[in-house]
């Protein structure tokens, strides 16, 4: 049996770990997937490197953020996708409720961007509905999803290995809620295989400093072509 007062004391420790707005600036920022140094982050935060190193330290205590010592620095990331599906879900409550959504999202992250590492924006969103259409996916109960043999010969033309995704400790497929589009995009380690395979063949290109993704020519045709995707 579920013991209420402990995960009631749990939620409400994580939720004070990130209610801070320094502490949510710095969770933000490591969507994108990339890990930081203390300094980089508490620049983003505009908090001094003494107290970004507090704040770090309770993040980690929450299990929030994980830390790897490489030579004389210490790099910061997203402990895994679960913290960023979190943050994702967080962003889409603070939205609020509107009778028609409109959204202000800036339109180079609206368009496309990284959620941890995952394809999210208004591309991410399409794609994950022509994969339905197309029957690679299929619903799986709840908020989950489940490759089929269309979708396990369709990903292995783009050197997807989905025995490999299925043996991974974290979820297979499963949708996650884009607070831009206020639409599911596909999360889960076949979420991230498919980002790979997309920058390693140059159909998006990363942004130096954000979560943004510039979609290519090449990408354009591609998903065109594999996906009858219109961008």
């Amino acid at each position: 049996m579920m013991n209420v007062e402990a995960a009631d004391t749990g939620v409400s420790a994580v939720a004070g770990a990130i209610a801070e707005p320094a502490r949510t600036r710095m969770l933000c920022c490591l969507m994108d997937g990339r890990a930081r140094t203390s300094t980089e982050l508490a620049i983003v935060a505009g908090i001094s490197p003494s107290t970004a190193s507090v704040h770090l330290a309770r993040l980690r205590q929450q299990r929030l953020v994980q830390v790897l010592a490489q030579g004389k620095h210490r790099y910061y990331s997203l402990e895994n996708a679960s913290v960023a599906a979190a943050l994702e879900a967080l962003t889409v409550i603070a939205g609020g409720a509107r009778d028609r959504f409109e959204p202000n999202t800036p339109s180079r992250l609206r368009a496309a961007r990284t959620c941890y590492d995952h394809l999210a924006g208004a591309l991410g969103v399409g794609l994950h509905d022509r994969l339905l259409q197309l029957g690679w996916l299929s619903p799986y109960g709840g908020d989950a999803y489940d490759v089929g043999r269309a979708g396990e010969q369709g990903f292995a033309a783009l050197g997807i290995d989905i025995a490999a995704a299925r043996a991974l400790r974290r979820r297979f497929a499963c949708a996650c809620l884009d607070w831009s589009e206020r639409r599911p995009h596909l999360g889960g380690a076949v979420g991230a295989a498919l980002l790979q395979a997309a920058l390693q063949r140059k159909w998006l290109l990363k942004d130096l400093d954000s979560r943004a993704l510039g979609l290519t020519a090449r990408g354009r045709r591609e998903l065109q072509a594999r996906f009858g995707l219109e961008t």
